[in-house]
C-alpha cells in the first residue's frame, strides 16, 4: 500500500538469476514502489520478497549533492568496496610500522588488485565517454553539471558498482540516442540479474529476455522481449475473452433450466444441483486491455513553400561577460546552408552536444543566427516542443488556465472538451499542475501546441517522461501529421514510424545522413571506438596490433583461392549494401505515397457517404452540395496523381534491383 491506495494486492512471482527483467506497467501502478521494496526502503504489508542475502544490489540515486569532486571521481566512487579498501590502506599507512600493520597492509594490497584498483580509473573513463562525458569534462566538478548530467553521473556510479542485482528505473530519460545505444551494449554484456523500469520499446526489445507486467494490482511474468509480451497479451486477451463468453452461455443455460424447473417436484433436484453448479462457478473477469489514449493534431492553415530558408548561418550563443558587459561568441554549427518545404519529415541525428538543441532553437527563432540569413516564409506556425517549454509552465495555475491563457475568446466548455481528449478530466482540468507527474505535464505541453494547428512542428525529445501508452499516442499522431516535422529524439520506434529522411550534426557542421537507423548505430559505435582510441593515444596502441597481426600472419600465409573467395565474398557485400542504399530512398518514397493514396482514398468515402444521403439535394443545401462536389473531384484527382507516381515509382524500384 503507499498510503491508502493498494499498489499489488496477493501477487506472485519468481525470477532467475541471470535474468534481464523490463518491469511495464501504467504511471501510478507501482513499479518504483517495487524497486523500494527490493532496495529496502519500502516494506511489504502482507507478504515476503526475497532474494539472496549476500547479493550486492545497485541502483541509481536520485539526489546528486553539488560536490567539489571531479565527475571521474564522483564515478568511481560508486564501488563502494574499493572506496573502503583504499581508505583502509590510506589509515594503516599513517599508522607507525608494526609487523601485523605490514600484514594487513600486504593483504590490504592484494584485496584492492582482487577489486580491479589498477584498471578502475580506465573502467570510469570508459563509462564517462560511454555516456556522453568528453576527457575534459571528467575533471570538472560534479557542481558544475547541470540535472541531466547529474543523473547521467549517478548513472555511472550503479554501473561502476559491482552487483549481483542492478536495478534502473528510467534509465534512457536523460540519455542522448548515441548513449543509449552505448548502455544498451553494456547491458547485454551484464553478469547479474538486471531489473529495469523503462517506457521505451526499442531498448526494452534489445535489452530484456523476460517482461513483469503490473496490471490490476497484478504481477504478470512474460517469457521474451517487449515485442514478445504485447503479442502474448493479445492473444491472452482473445482467450480470456472466448473464455468469458462460454461462461456467459453456461450460466445463461443454468440460470434458464433453473427459472423453468425448479418450482417443479420432478425437476427440483436438478434444478437444485444446477444451482449449486452455478454458486460454484468462479466468475471471470474480462481481461481488458488499458484503455487507449490517442489524439490527432489538427489540420494546419496552409503553409507557404518553403518554410524557411538559411543561408551561410552559424548557430550558437551570445554570452555577457559580466565584468565588462562585453559579448563573447560561442559557434556551435557553422556555415548552414538549409531550406524546409513542405511535407519533409526530418529526423536530426548527432552525438551529445553536437549542436541538434542549439540548430532547433535557431529554426524556432529562440535563438538568432550568429551570422549568415534566415527567412521565415509568411503564413509559417511554429509548434516548438522541448523540455524547457515543459519548465516553464505555471505550476500555480490549472491546464484549463493555461489553454484559456492563448485561447482567450473561446467558450470554456470548448476548451474543457479539447482537454479532455488529452485526458485531462474532472477536477484535474481545474487543479494546479504543481503536483502532476512529469509526464502529465508533458502532455499539457503537447494539448498546448495541437490547439495552435502548427504547419511545422520542431520536437526536441518529446517522449522524456511519457510512458508507452502516451508515447505510442504521439507516434500515432505524428505519423498522420499533415505538416512539416523535424524531430530530435533517443525513441527509435518514434523516429522510424515519424520520419521518413535523416539530417546529422557532427564536427559542428550539418549535411544529410544517407542511411537508416542501423547504418547510424554503426557510425556512433565507430565515432566511440576513434573517440576512445584518441582518449588512450593511437600511437601506443598501434605497435600492439602490428605484434598481434604479425603472430597470426607468420605461420603461413593463405592459400591464393582462400582470398579469392574473400575478396568475393567482399564484393559481393559491397554491390549488395550499394543496391540497398539504392532502393531505400525509392522504397521510403513508395511507403509515404501509399500512406497518401490510404489517406485520401479515406477522405474520398466520407464525402461519397455523404452524397448518398437523398437530403444533400434538397435546395437548401446547394452550398454544402458543391462543396462536396469539389471535394470528390478534388480526391479523385490527387488519388489518380499519387497513383501514377506510385507506378513510376514501382518501375524505377524493379530497374534498381536489376
Amino acid at each position: 500500500m503507499r498510503g491508502i491506495k493498494p499498489l499489488l494486492d496477493k501477487v506472485d512471482v519468481t525470477l532467475n538469476p541471470g535474468d534481464k527483467i523490463g518491469l511495464i506497467g501504467a504511471n501510478g501502478a507501482g513499479k518504483s514502489s517495487l524497486f523500494g521494496l527490493l532496495r529496502g526502503e519500502l516494506h511489504a504489508d502482507l507478504g515476503t520478497i526475497d532474494f539472496p542475502s549476500k547479493w550486492r544490489v545497485a541502483y541509481v540515486a536520485q539526489e546528486t549533492p553539488p560536490l567539489e569532486r571531479s565527475a571521474i571521481d564522483y564515478a568511481i566512487d560508486g564501488d563502494v568496496t574499493l572506496r573502503r579498501l583504499e581508505e583502509e590502506l590510506a589509515f594503516l599507512e599513517s599508522e607507525p610500522d608494526t609487523i601485523d600493520n605490514g600484514t594487513l597492509i600486504g593483504e590490504l594490497y592484494s584485496a584492492l588488485a582482487d577489486a580491479d584498483a589498477y584498471t578502475v580509473r580506465s573502467r570510469g573513463e570508459q563509462l564517462l565517454l560511454g555516456l556522453g562525458f568528453t576527457m575534459a569534462q571528467m575533471e570538472q566538478p560534479v557542481a558544475s553539471f547541470s540535472g541531466g548530467w547529474r543523473m547521467r553521473l549517478n548513472l555511472a556510479q550503479a554501473l561502476m558498482c559491482p552487483s549481483d542485482l542492478l536495478l534502473l528505473d528510467e534509465p534512457t530519460n536523460h540519455l542522448d540516442l548515441d548513449a543509449i545505444i552505448w548502455l544498451e551494449d553494456w547491458l547485454k554484456r551484464y553478469p547479474g540479474t538486471l531489473l529495469v523500469i523503462s517506457h521505451d520499446r526499442d531498448f526494452l526489445d534489445a535489452v530484456v529476455n523476460v517482461i513483469v507486467h503490473i496490471d490490476e494490482r497484478k504481477l504478470k511474468r512474460y517469457s521474451g522481449n517487449y515485442s514478445g509480451f504485447e503479442r502474448q497479451r493479445a492473444a491472452q486477451m482473445i482467450l480470456a475473452q472466448s473464455a468469458l463468453e462460454k461462461q456467459t452461455r453456461q450460466r445463461a443455460h443454468l440460470e434458464s433450466f433453473i427459472n423453468r424447473f425448479k418450482a417443479q417436484a420432478s425437476k427440483a433436484r436438478q434444478a437444485q444441483s444446477r444451482m449449486k453448479a452455478l454458486e460454484k462457478m468462479e466468475e471471470l473477469a474480462p481481461l481488458r486491455a488499458a484503455a487507449e489514449f490517442s489524439f490527432e493534431f489538427r489540420e494546419p492553415a496552409a503553409a507557404p513553400n518553403p518554410l524557411l530558408v538559411m543561408e551561410n548561418v552559424d548557430a550558437g550563443y551570445r554570452i555577457e561577460n559580466e565584468t565588462d558587459y562585453s559579448i563573447t561568441e560561442k559557434k556551435i554549427v557553422s556555415g548552414i546552408n538549409f531550406s524546409l518545404q513542405i511535407g519533409q519529415r526530418i529526423g536530426l541525428l548527432g552525438v551529445n552536444g553536437a549542436g541538434k538543441s542549439t540548430l532547433i532553437k535557431t529554426i524556432a527563432a529562440e535563438l538568432a543566427p550568429l551570422s549568415g540569413v534566415s527567412e521565415f516564409g509568411k503564413g509559417l506556425a511554429i509548434g516548438y516542443f522541448a523540455q524547457h517549454q515543459v519548465e516553464m509552465l505555471r505550476h500555480e495555475e490549472s491546464p484549463l488556465w493555461h489553454l484559456a491563457h492563448i485561447a482567450p475568446t473561446v467558450r470554456e466548455q470548448e476548451l474543457r472538451n479539447f482537454l479532455g481528449s488529452f485526458n485531462f478530466n474532472g477536477a484535474m482540468v481545474t487543479s494546479k499542475i504543481a503536483p502532476f507527474s512529469g509526464g502529465e505535464k508533458a502532455r499539457l505541453a503537447l494539448a498546448l501546441i495541437v490547439w495552435q494547428r502548427p504547419n511545422l512542428l520542431l520536437l526536441d525529445e518529446p517522449t522524456n517522461h511519457l510512458d508507452l501508452e502516451t508515447r505510442e499516442a504521439l507516434t500515432m499522431a505524428l505519423a498522420q501529421f499533415e505538416g512539416t516535422l523535424m524531430v530530435v529524439s533517443h525513441d527509435r520506434h518514434l523516429l522510424r514510424a515519424t520520419t521518413d529522411e535523416f539530417i546529422i550534426v557532427a564536427d559542428g557542421k550539418l549535411q544529410p545522413f544517407d542511411g537508416d537507423l542501423d547504418d547510424y548505430k554503426d557510425w556512433l559505435f565507430k565515432t566511440k571506438l576513434a573517440t576512445k582510441n584518441a582518449a588512450a593515444g593511437n600511437a601506443a596502441a598501434l605497435p600492439v596490433v602490428k605484434e598481434k597481426s604479425a603472430s597470426v600472419i607468420a605461420p603461413a600465409a593463405p592459400a591464393a583461392s582462400a582470398v579469392d573467395k574473400r575478396e568475393q565474398k567482399k564484393q559481393e557485400a559491397e554491390d549488395r549494401q550499394k543496391l540497398a542504399a539504392h532502393r531505400k530512398p525509392i522504397e521510403l518514397k513508395i511507403k509515404k505515397l501509399e500512406e497518401q493514396i490510404a489517406k485520401r482514398n479515406a477522405q474520398k468515402a466520407v464525402v461519397e457517404t455523404a452524397l448518398a444521403d437523398p437530403l444533400i439535394y434538397d435546395a437548401a443545401k446547394k452550398k454544402e452540395l458543391k462543396q462536396l462536389l469539389a471535394d470528390q473531384s478534388f480526391y479523385t484527382k490527387e488519388v489518380t496523381q499519387l497513383e501514377a507516381e506510385w507506378l513510376e515509382q514501382q518501375e524505377a524500384l524493379e530497374k534498381a534491383g536489376k
